[in-house]
């Protein structure tokens, strides 16, 4: 109580700014503001003012503005945001101390992170992250005072073995220097900790430097800002927070965590068999998606799902088969032999009940079935642009049929959503789902791929790789998503 009594009130003294004395004040709203001649200058503390320090009889105010003919906090012909020190000297030591106290209690008390946990994943995407880490987010952390742990990742899955084990009491959150990979890792490591309630409350931020960056691509482009480090960084310092919803993946007794997408069909052929020309940079997925409509596959297979609200008209009733679900178990009518169960350690299972709900049914054969958490798959990609971080939903797009020229023109409209509105595309929201994927309609022999966040979690017979082994088998699994399970660092 005492401490936001103390920020409250204002300060407002004579200090030196270039050399000249002028009015420094901080205002009840949190506002810097002096005359710089016959300019007038302010800065906002919660969005601008990154830190502080105070070196001898100067206080250096550490900050990120837009910037306008050297001018900050004035609009029109914006370059975009730049790191700037503005440095003033108070008339007397107490005032010093005045400055400082009162800045450090008003930054306290906005929440901001002071300790974090840093993820760098130098494998990702062009192998850029150790470079972006110490060129944009490193200054950044330095300049706001958070202090920081920096571990690179050494081989897949390290991460969330970090994040399975680690005293999480040391730190008030958790980055990613990555592309979505390895914040896929340290979700999947939380949810699997005796204390996963209160683990998966950790926030978690993360920084564009991978291939696809789906996740700060939806959030930077929620507020319309570019998604780039720096942006994704400030969101991290400032502190604001959002509830993500978490995806249960189960088949048998092993179970994965999605946070961004699961694809079967088209969309996975082409994220993971467009690995052989990654030497071609981005433009290998361009590349490989022209292959594949040129040689375009079709899937048989079944799906099932539990329709949104105004979504009940999509897929046929299930008739005779319905999907029970007891004590962890899932089955599907009354003679089903496989069933699929919930591994009873860590995060145990869905708050689902999905007795007795309004199951429906779409039958193959299938182009693409993709399921989204958020609305960007990749910097370029919006492929559900009605998807919320936490509206307990996932968006279903499915694409039956489709000959070759619309679906050209089809694919060239997923950077901008557009695509959902096609008439081949079922596009719809599901609070569960259940695949069960078949083989290529022209060749039995041969089957699919089920990849989910940029991971491949089944391979099927005949498939890119099918000799490496796999999360999961090419069969049934289900998805139940939890509404706001996760906790995102936000620009809002």
């Amino acid at each position: 109580m005492d401490q936001q009594t103390e920020v409250k009130e204002c300060i407002s003294d004579t200090v030196k700014f270039n050399g000249v004395d002028t009015t420094l004040t901080l205002t009840l709203a949190g506002k810097l503001q002096w005359q710089d001649g016959q300019r007038h200058r302010c800065l906002t503390v919660e969005k601008e003012v990154l830190g502080f320090s105070t070196v001898g009889s100067k206080l250096f105010v550490k900050t990120v503005v837009e910037m306008s003919e050297g001018v900050c906090c004035v609009g029109g012909g914006n370059v975009g945001p730049t790191r700037k020190t503005f440095v003033f000297e108070p008339l007397s030591e107490e005032s010093l101390q005045l400055w400082s106290q009162k800045l450090g209690q008003y930054i306290d008390s906005l929440g901001r992170p002071k300790k974090l946990l840093i993820f760098v994943n130098p494998f990702g995407g062009r192998k850029s992250a150790s470079k972006i880490f110490l060129s944009d987010v490193k200054p950044l952390l330095d300049d706001a005072n958070i202090l920081y742990t920096m571990q690179e990742t050494k081989h897949q899955l390290h991460a969330k073995e970090i994040a399975n084990k680690m005293d999480l009491s040391m730190y008030d959150g958790i980055v990613c220097v990555s592309g979505d990979g390895i914040l896929v890792e340290v979700v999947n490591g939380l949810l699997e900790r005796e204390d996963w309630q209160s683990a998966i409350k950790m926030p978690l931020g993360v920084v564009p430097a991978g291939t696809g960056n789906g996740m700060s691509k939806s959030l930077l482009d929620l507020v319309g800002y570019p998604c780039t480090a720096l942006y994704a960084v400030l969101a991290v310092i400032r502190g604001h927070k959002r509830s993500l919803d978490v995806a249960t993946i189960l088949q048998g007794k092993t179970r994965f965590y999605s946070v961004l997408m699961l694809a079967w069909g088209l969309v996975a052929d082409i994220d993971i068999e467009s690995e052989k020309y990654r030497w071609m940079g981005s433009a290998r997925m361009d590349f490989y998606a022209l292959q594949r409509i040129l040689h375009l596959r079709t899937y048989n297979g079944n799906v099932y799902f539990v329709p949104a609200p105004g979504f009940e008209a999509f897929g046929d009733k299930l008739t005779g088969q319905i999907v029970e679900c007891a004590g962890g178990v899932c089955t599907r009518g009354p003679n089903q032999e496989e069933t699929i169960n919930i591994q009873q350690h860590g995060y145990r299972q869905s708050n689902i009940n999905l007795q007795n709900l309004n199951w429906r049914k779409i039958e193959g054969p299938f182009i693409s079935v993709w399921l989204h958490n958020v609305p960007w798959g990749s910097e370029d990609t919006m492929a559900a642009p009605d998807a919320k971080f936490a509206d307990g939903y996932l968006d279903l797009i499915i694409m039956k049929t489709c000959s070759k020229l619309p679906l050209l023109a089809l694919m060239t409209e997923m950077n901008n959503g557009n695509h959902v509105k096609s008439p081949h595309v079922l596009y719809l929201k599901v609070k569960a789902f259940i695949l069960e994927p078949g083989s290529q309609t022209a060749d039995p022999s041969k089957e699919g791929i089920i990849d989910s966040d940029g991971e491949v979690l089944a391979r099927g017979k005949g498939t890119y790789k099918c000799d490496q082994k796999s999360l999961m088998t090419y069969g049934k699994l289900q998805i139940t998503v939890d509404q706001g399970l996760a906790t995102l660092f936000t620009p809002i």
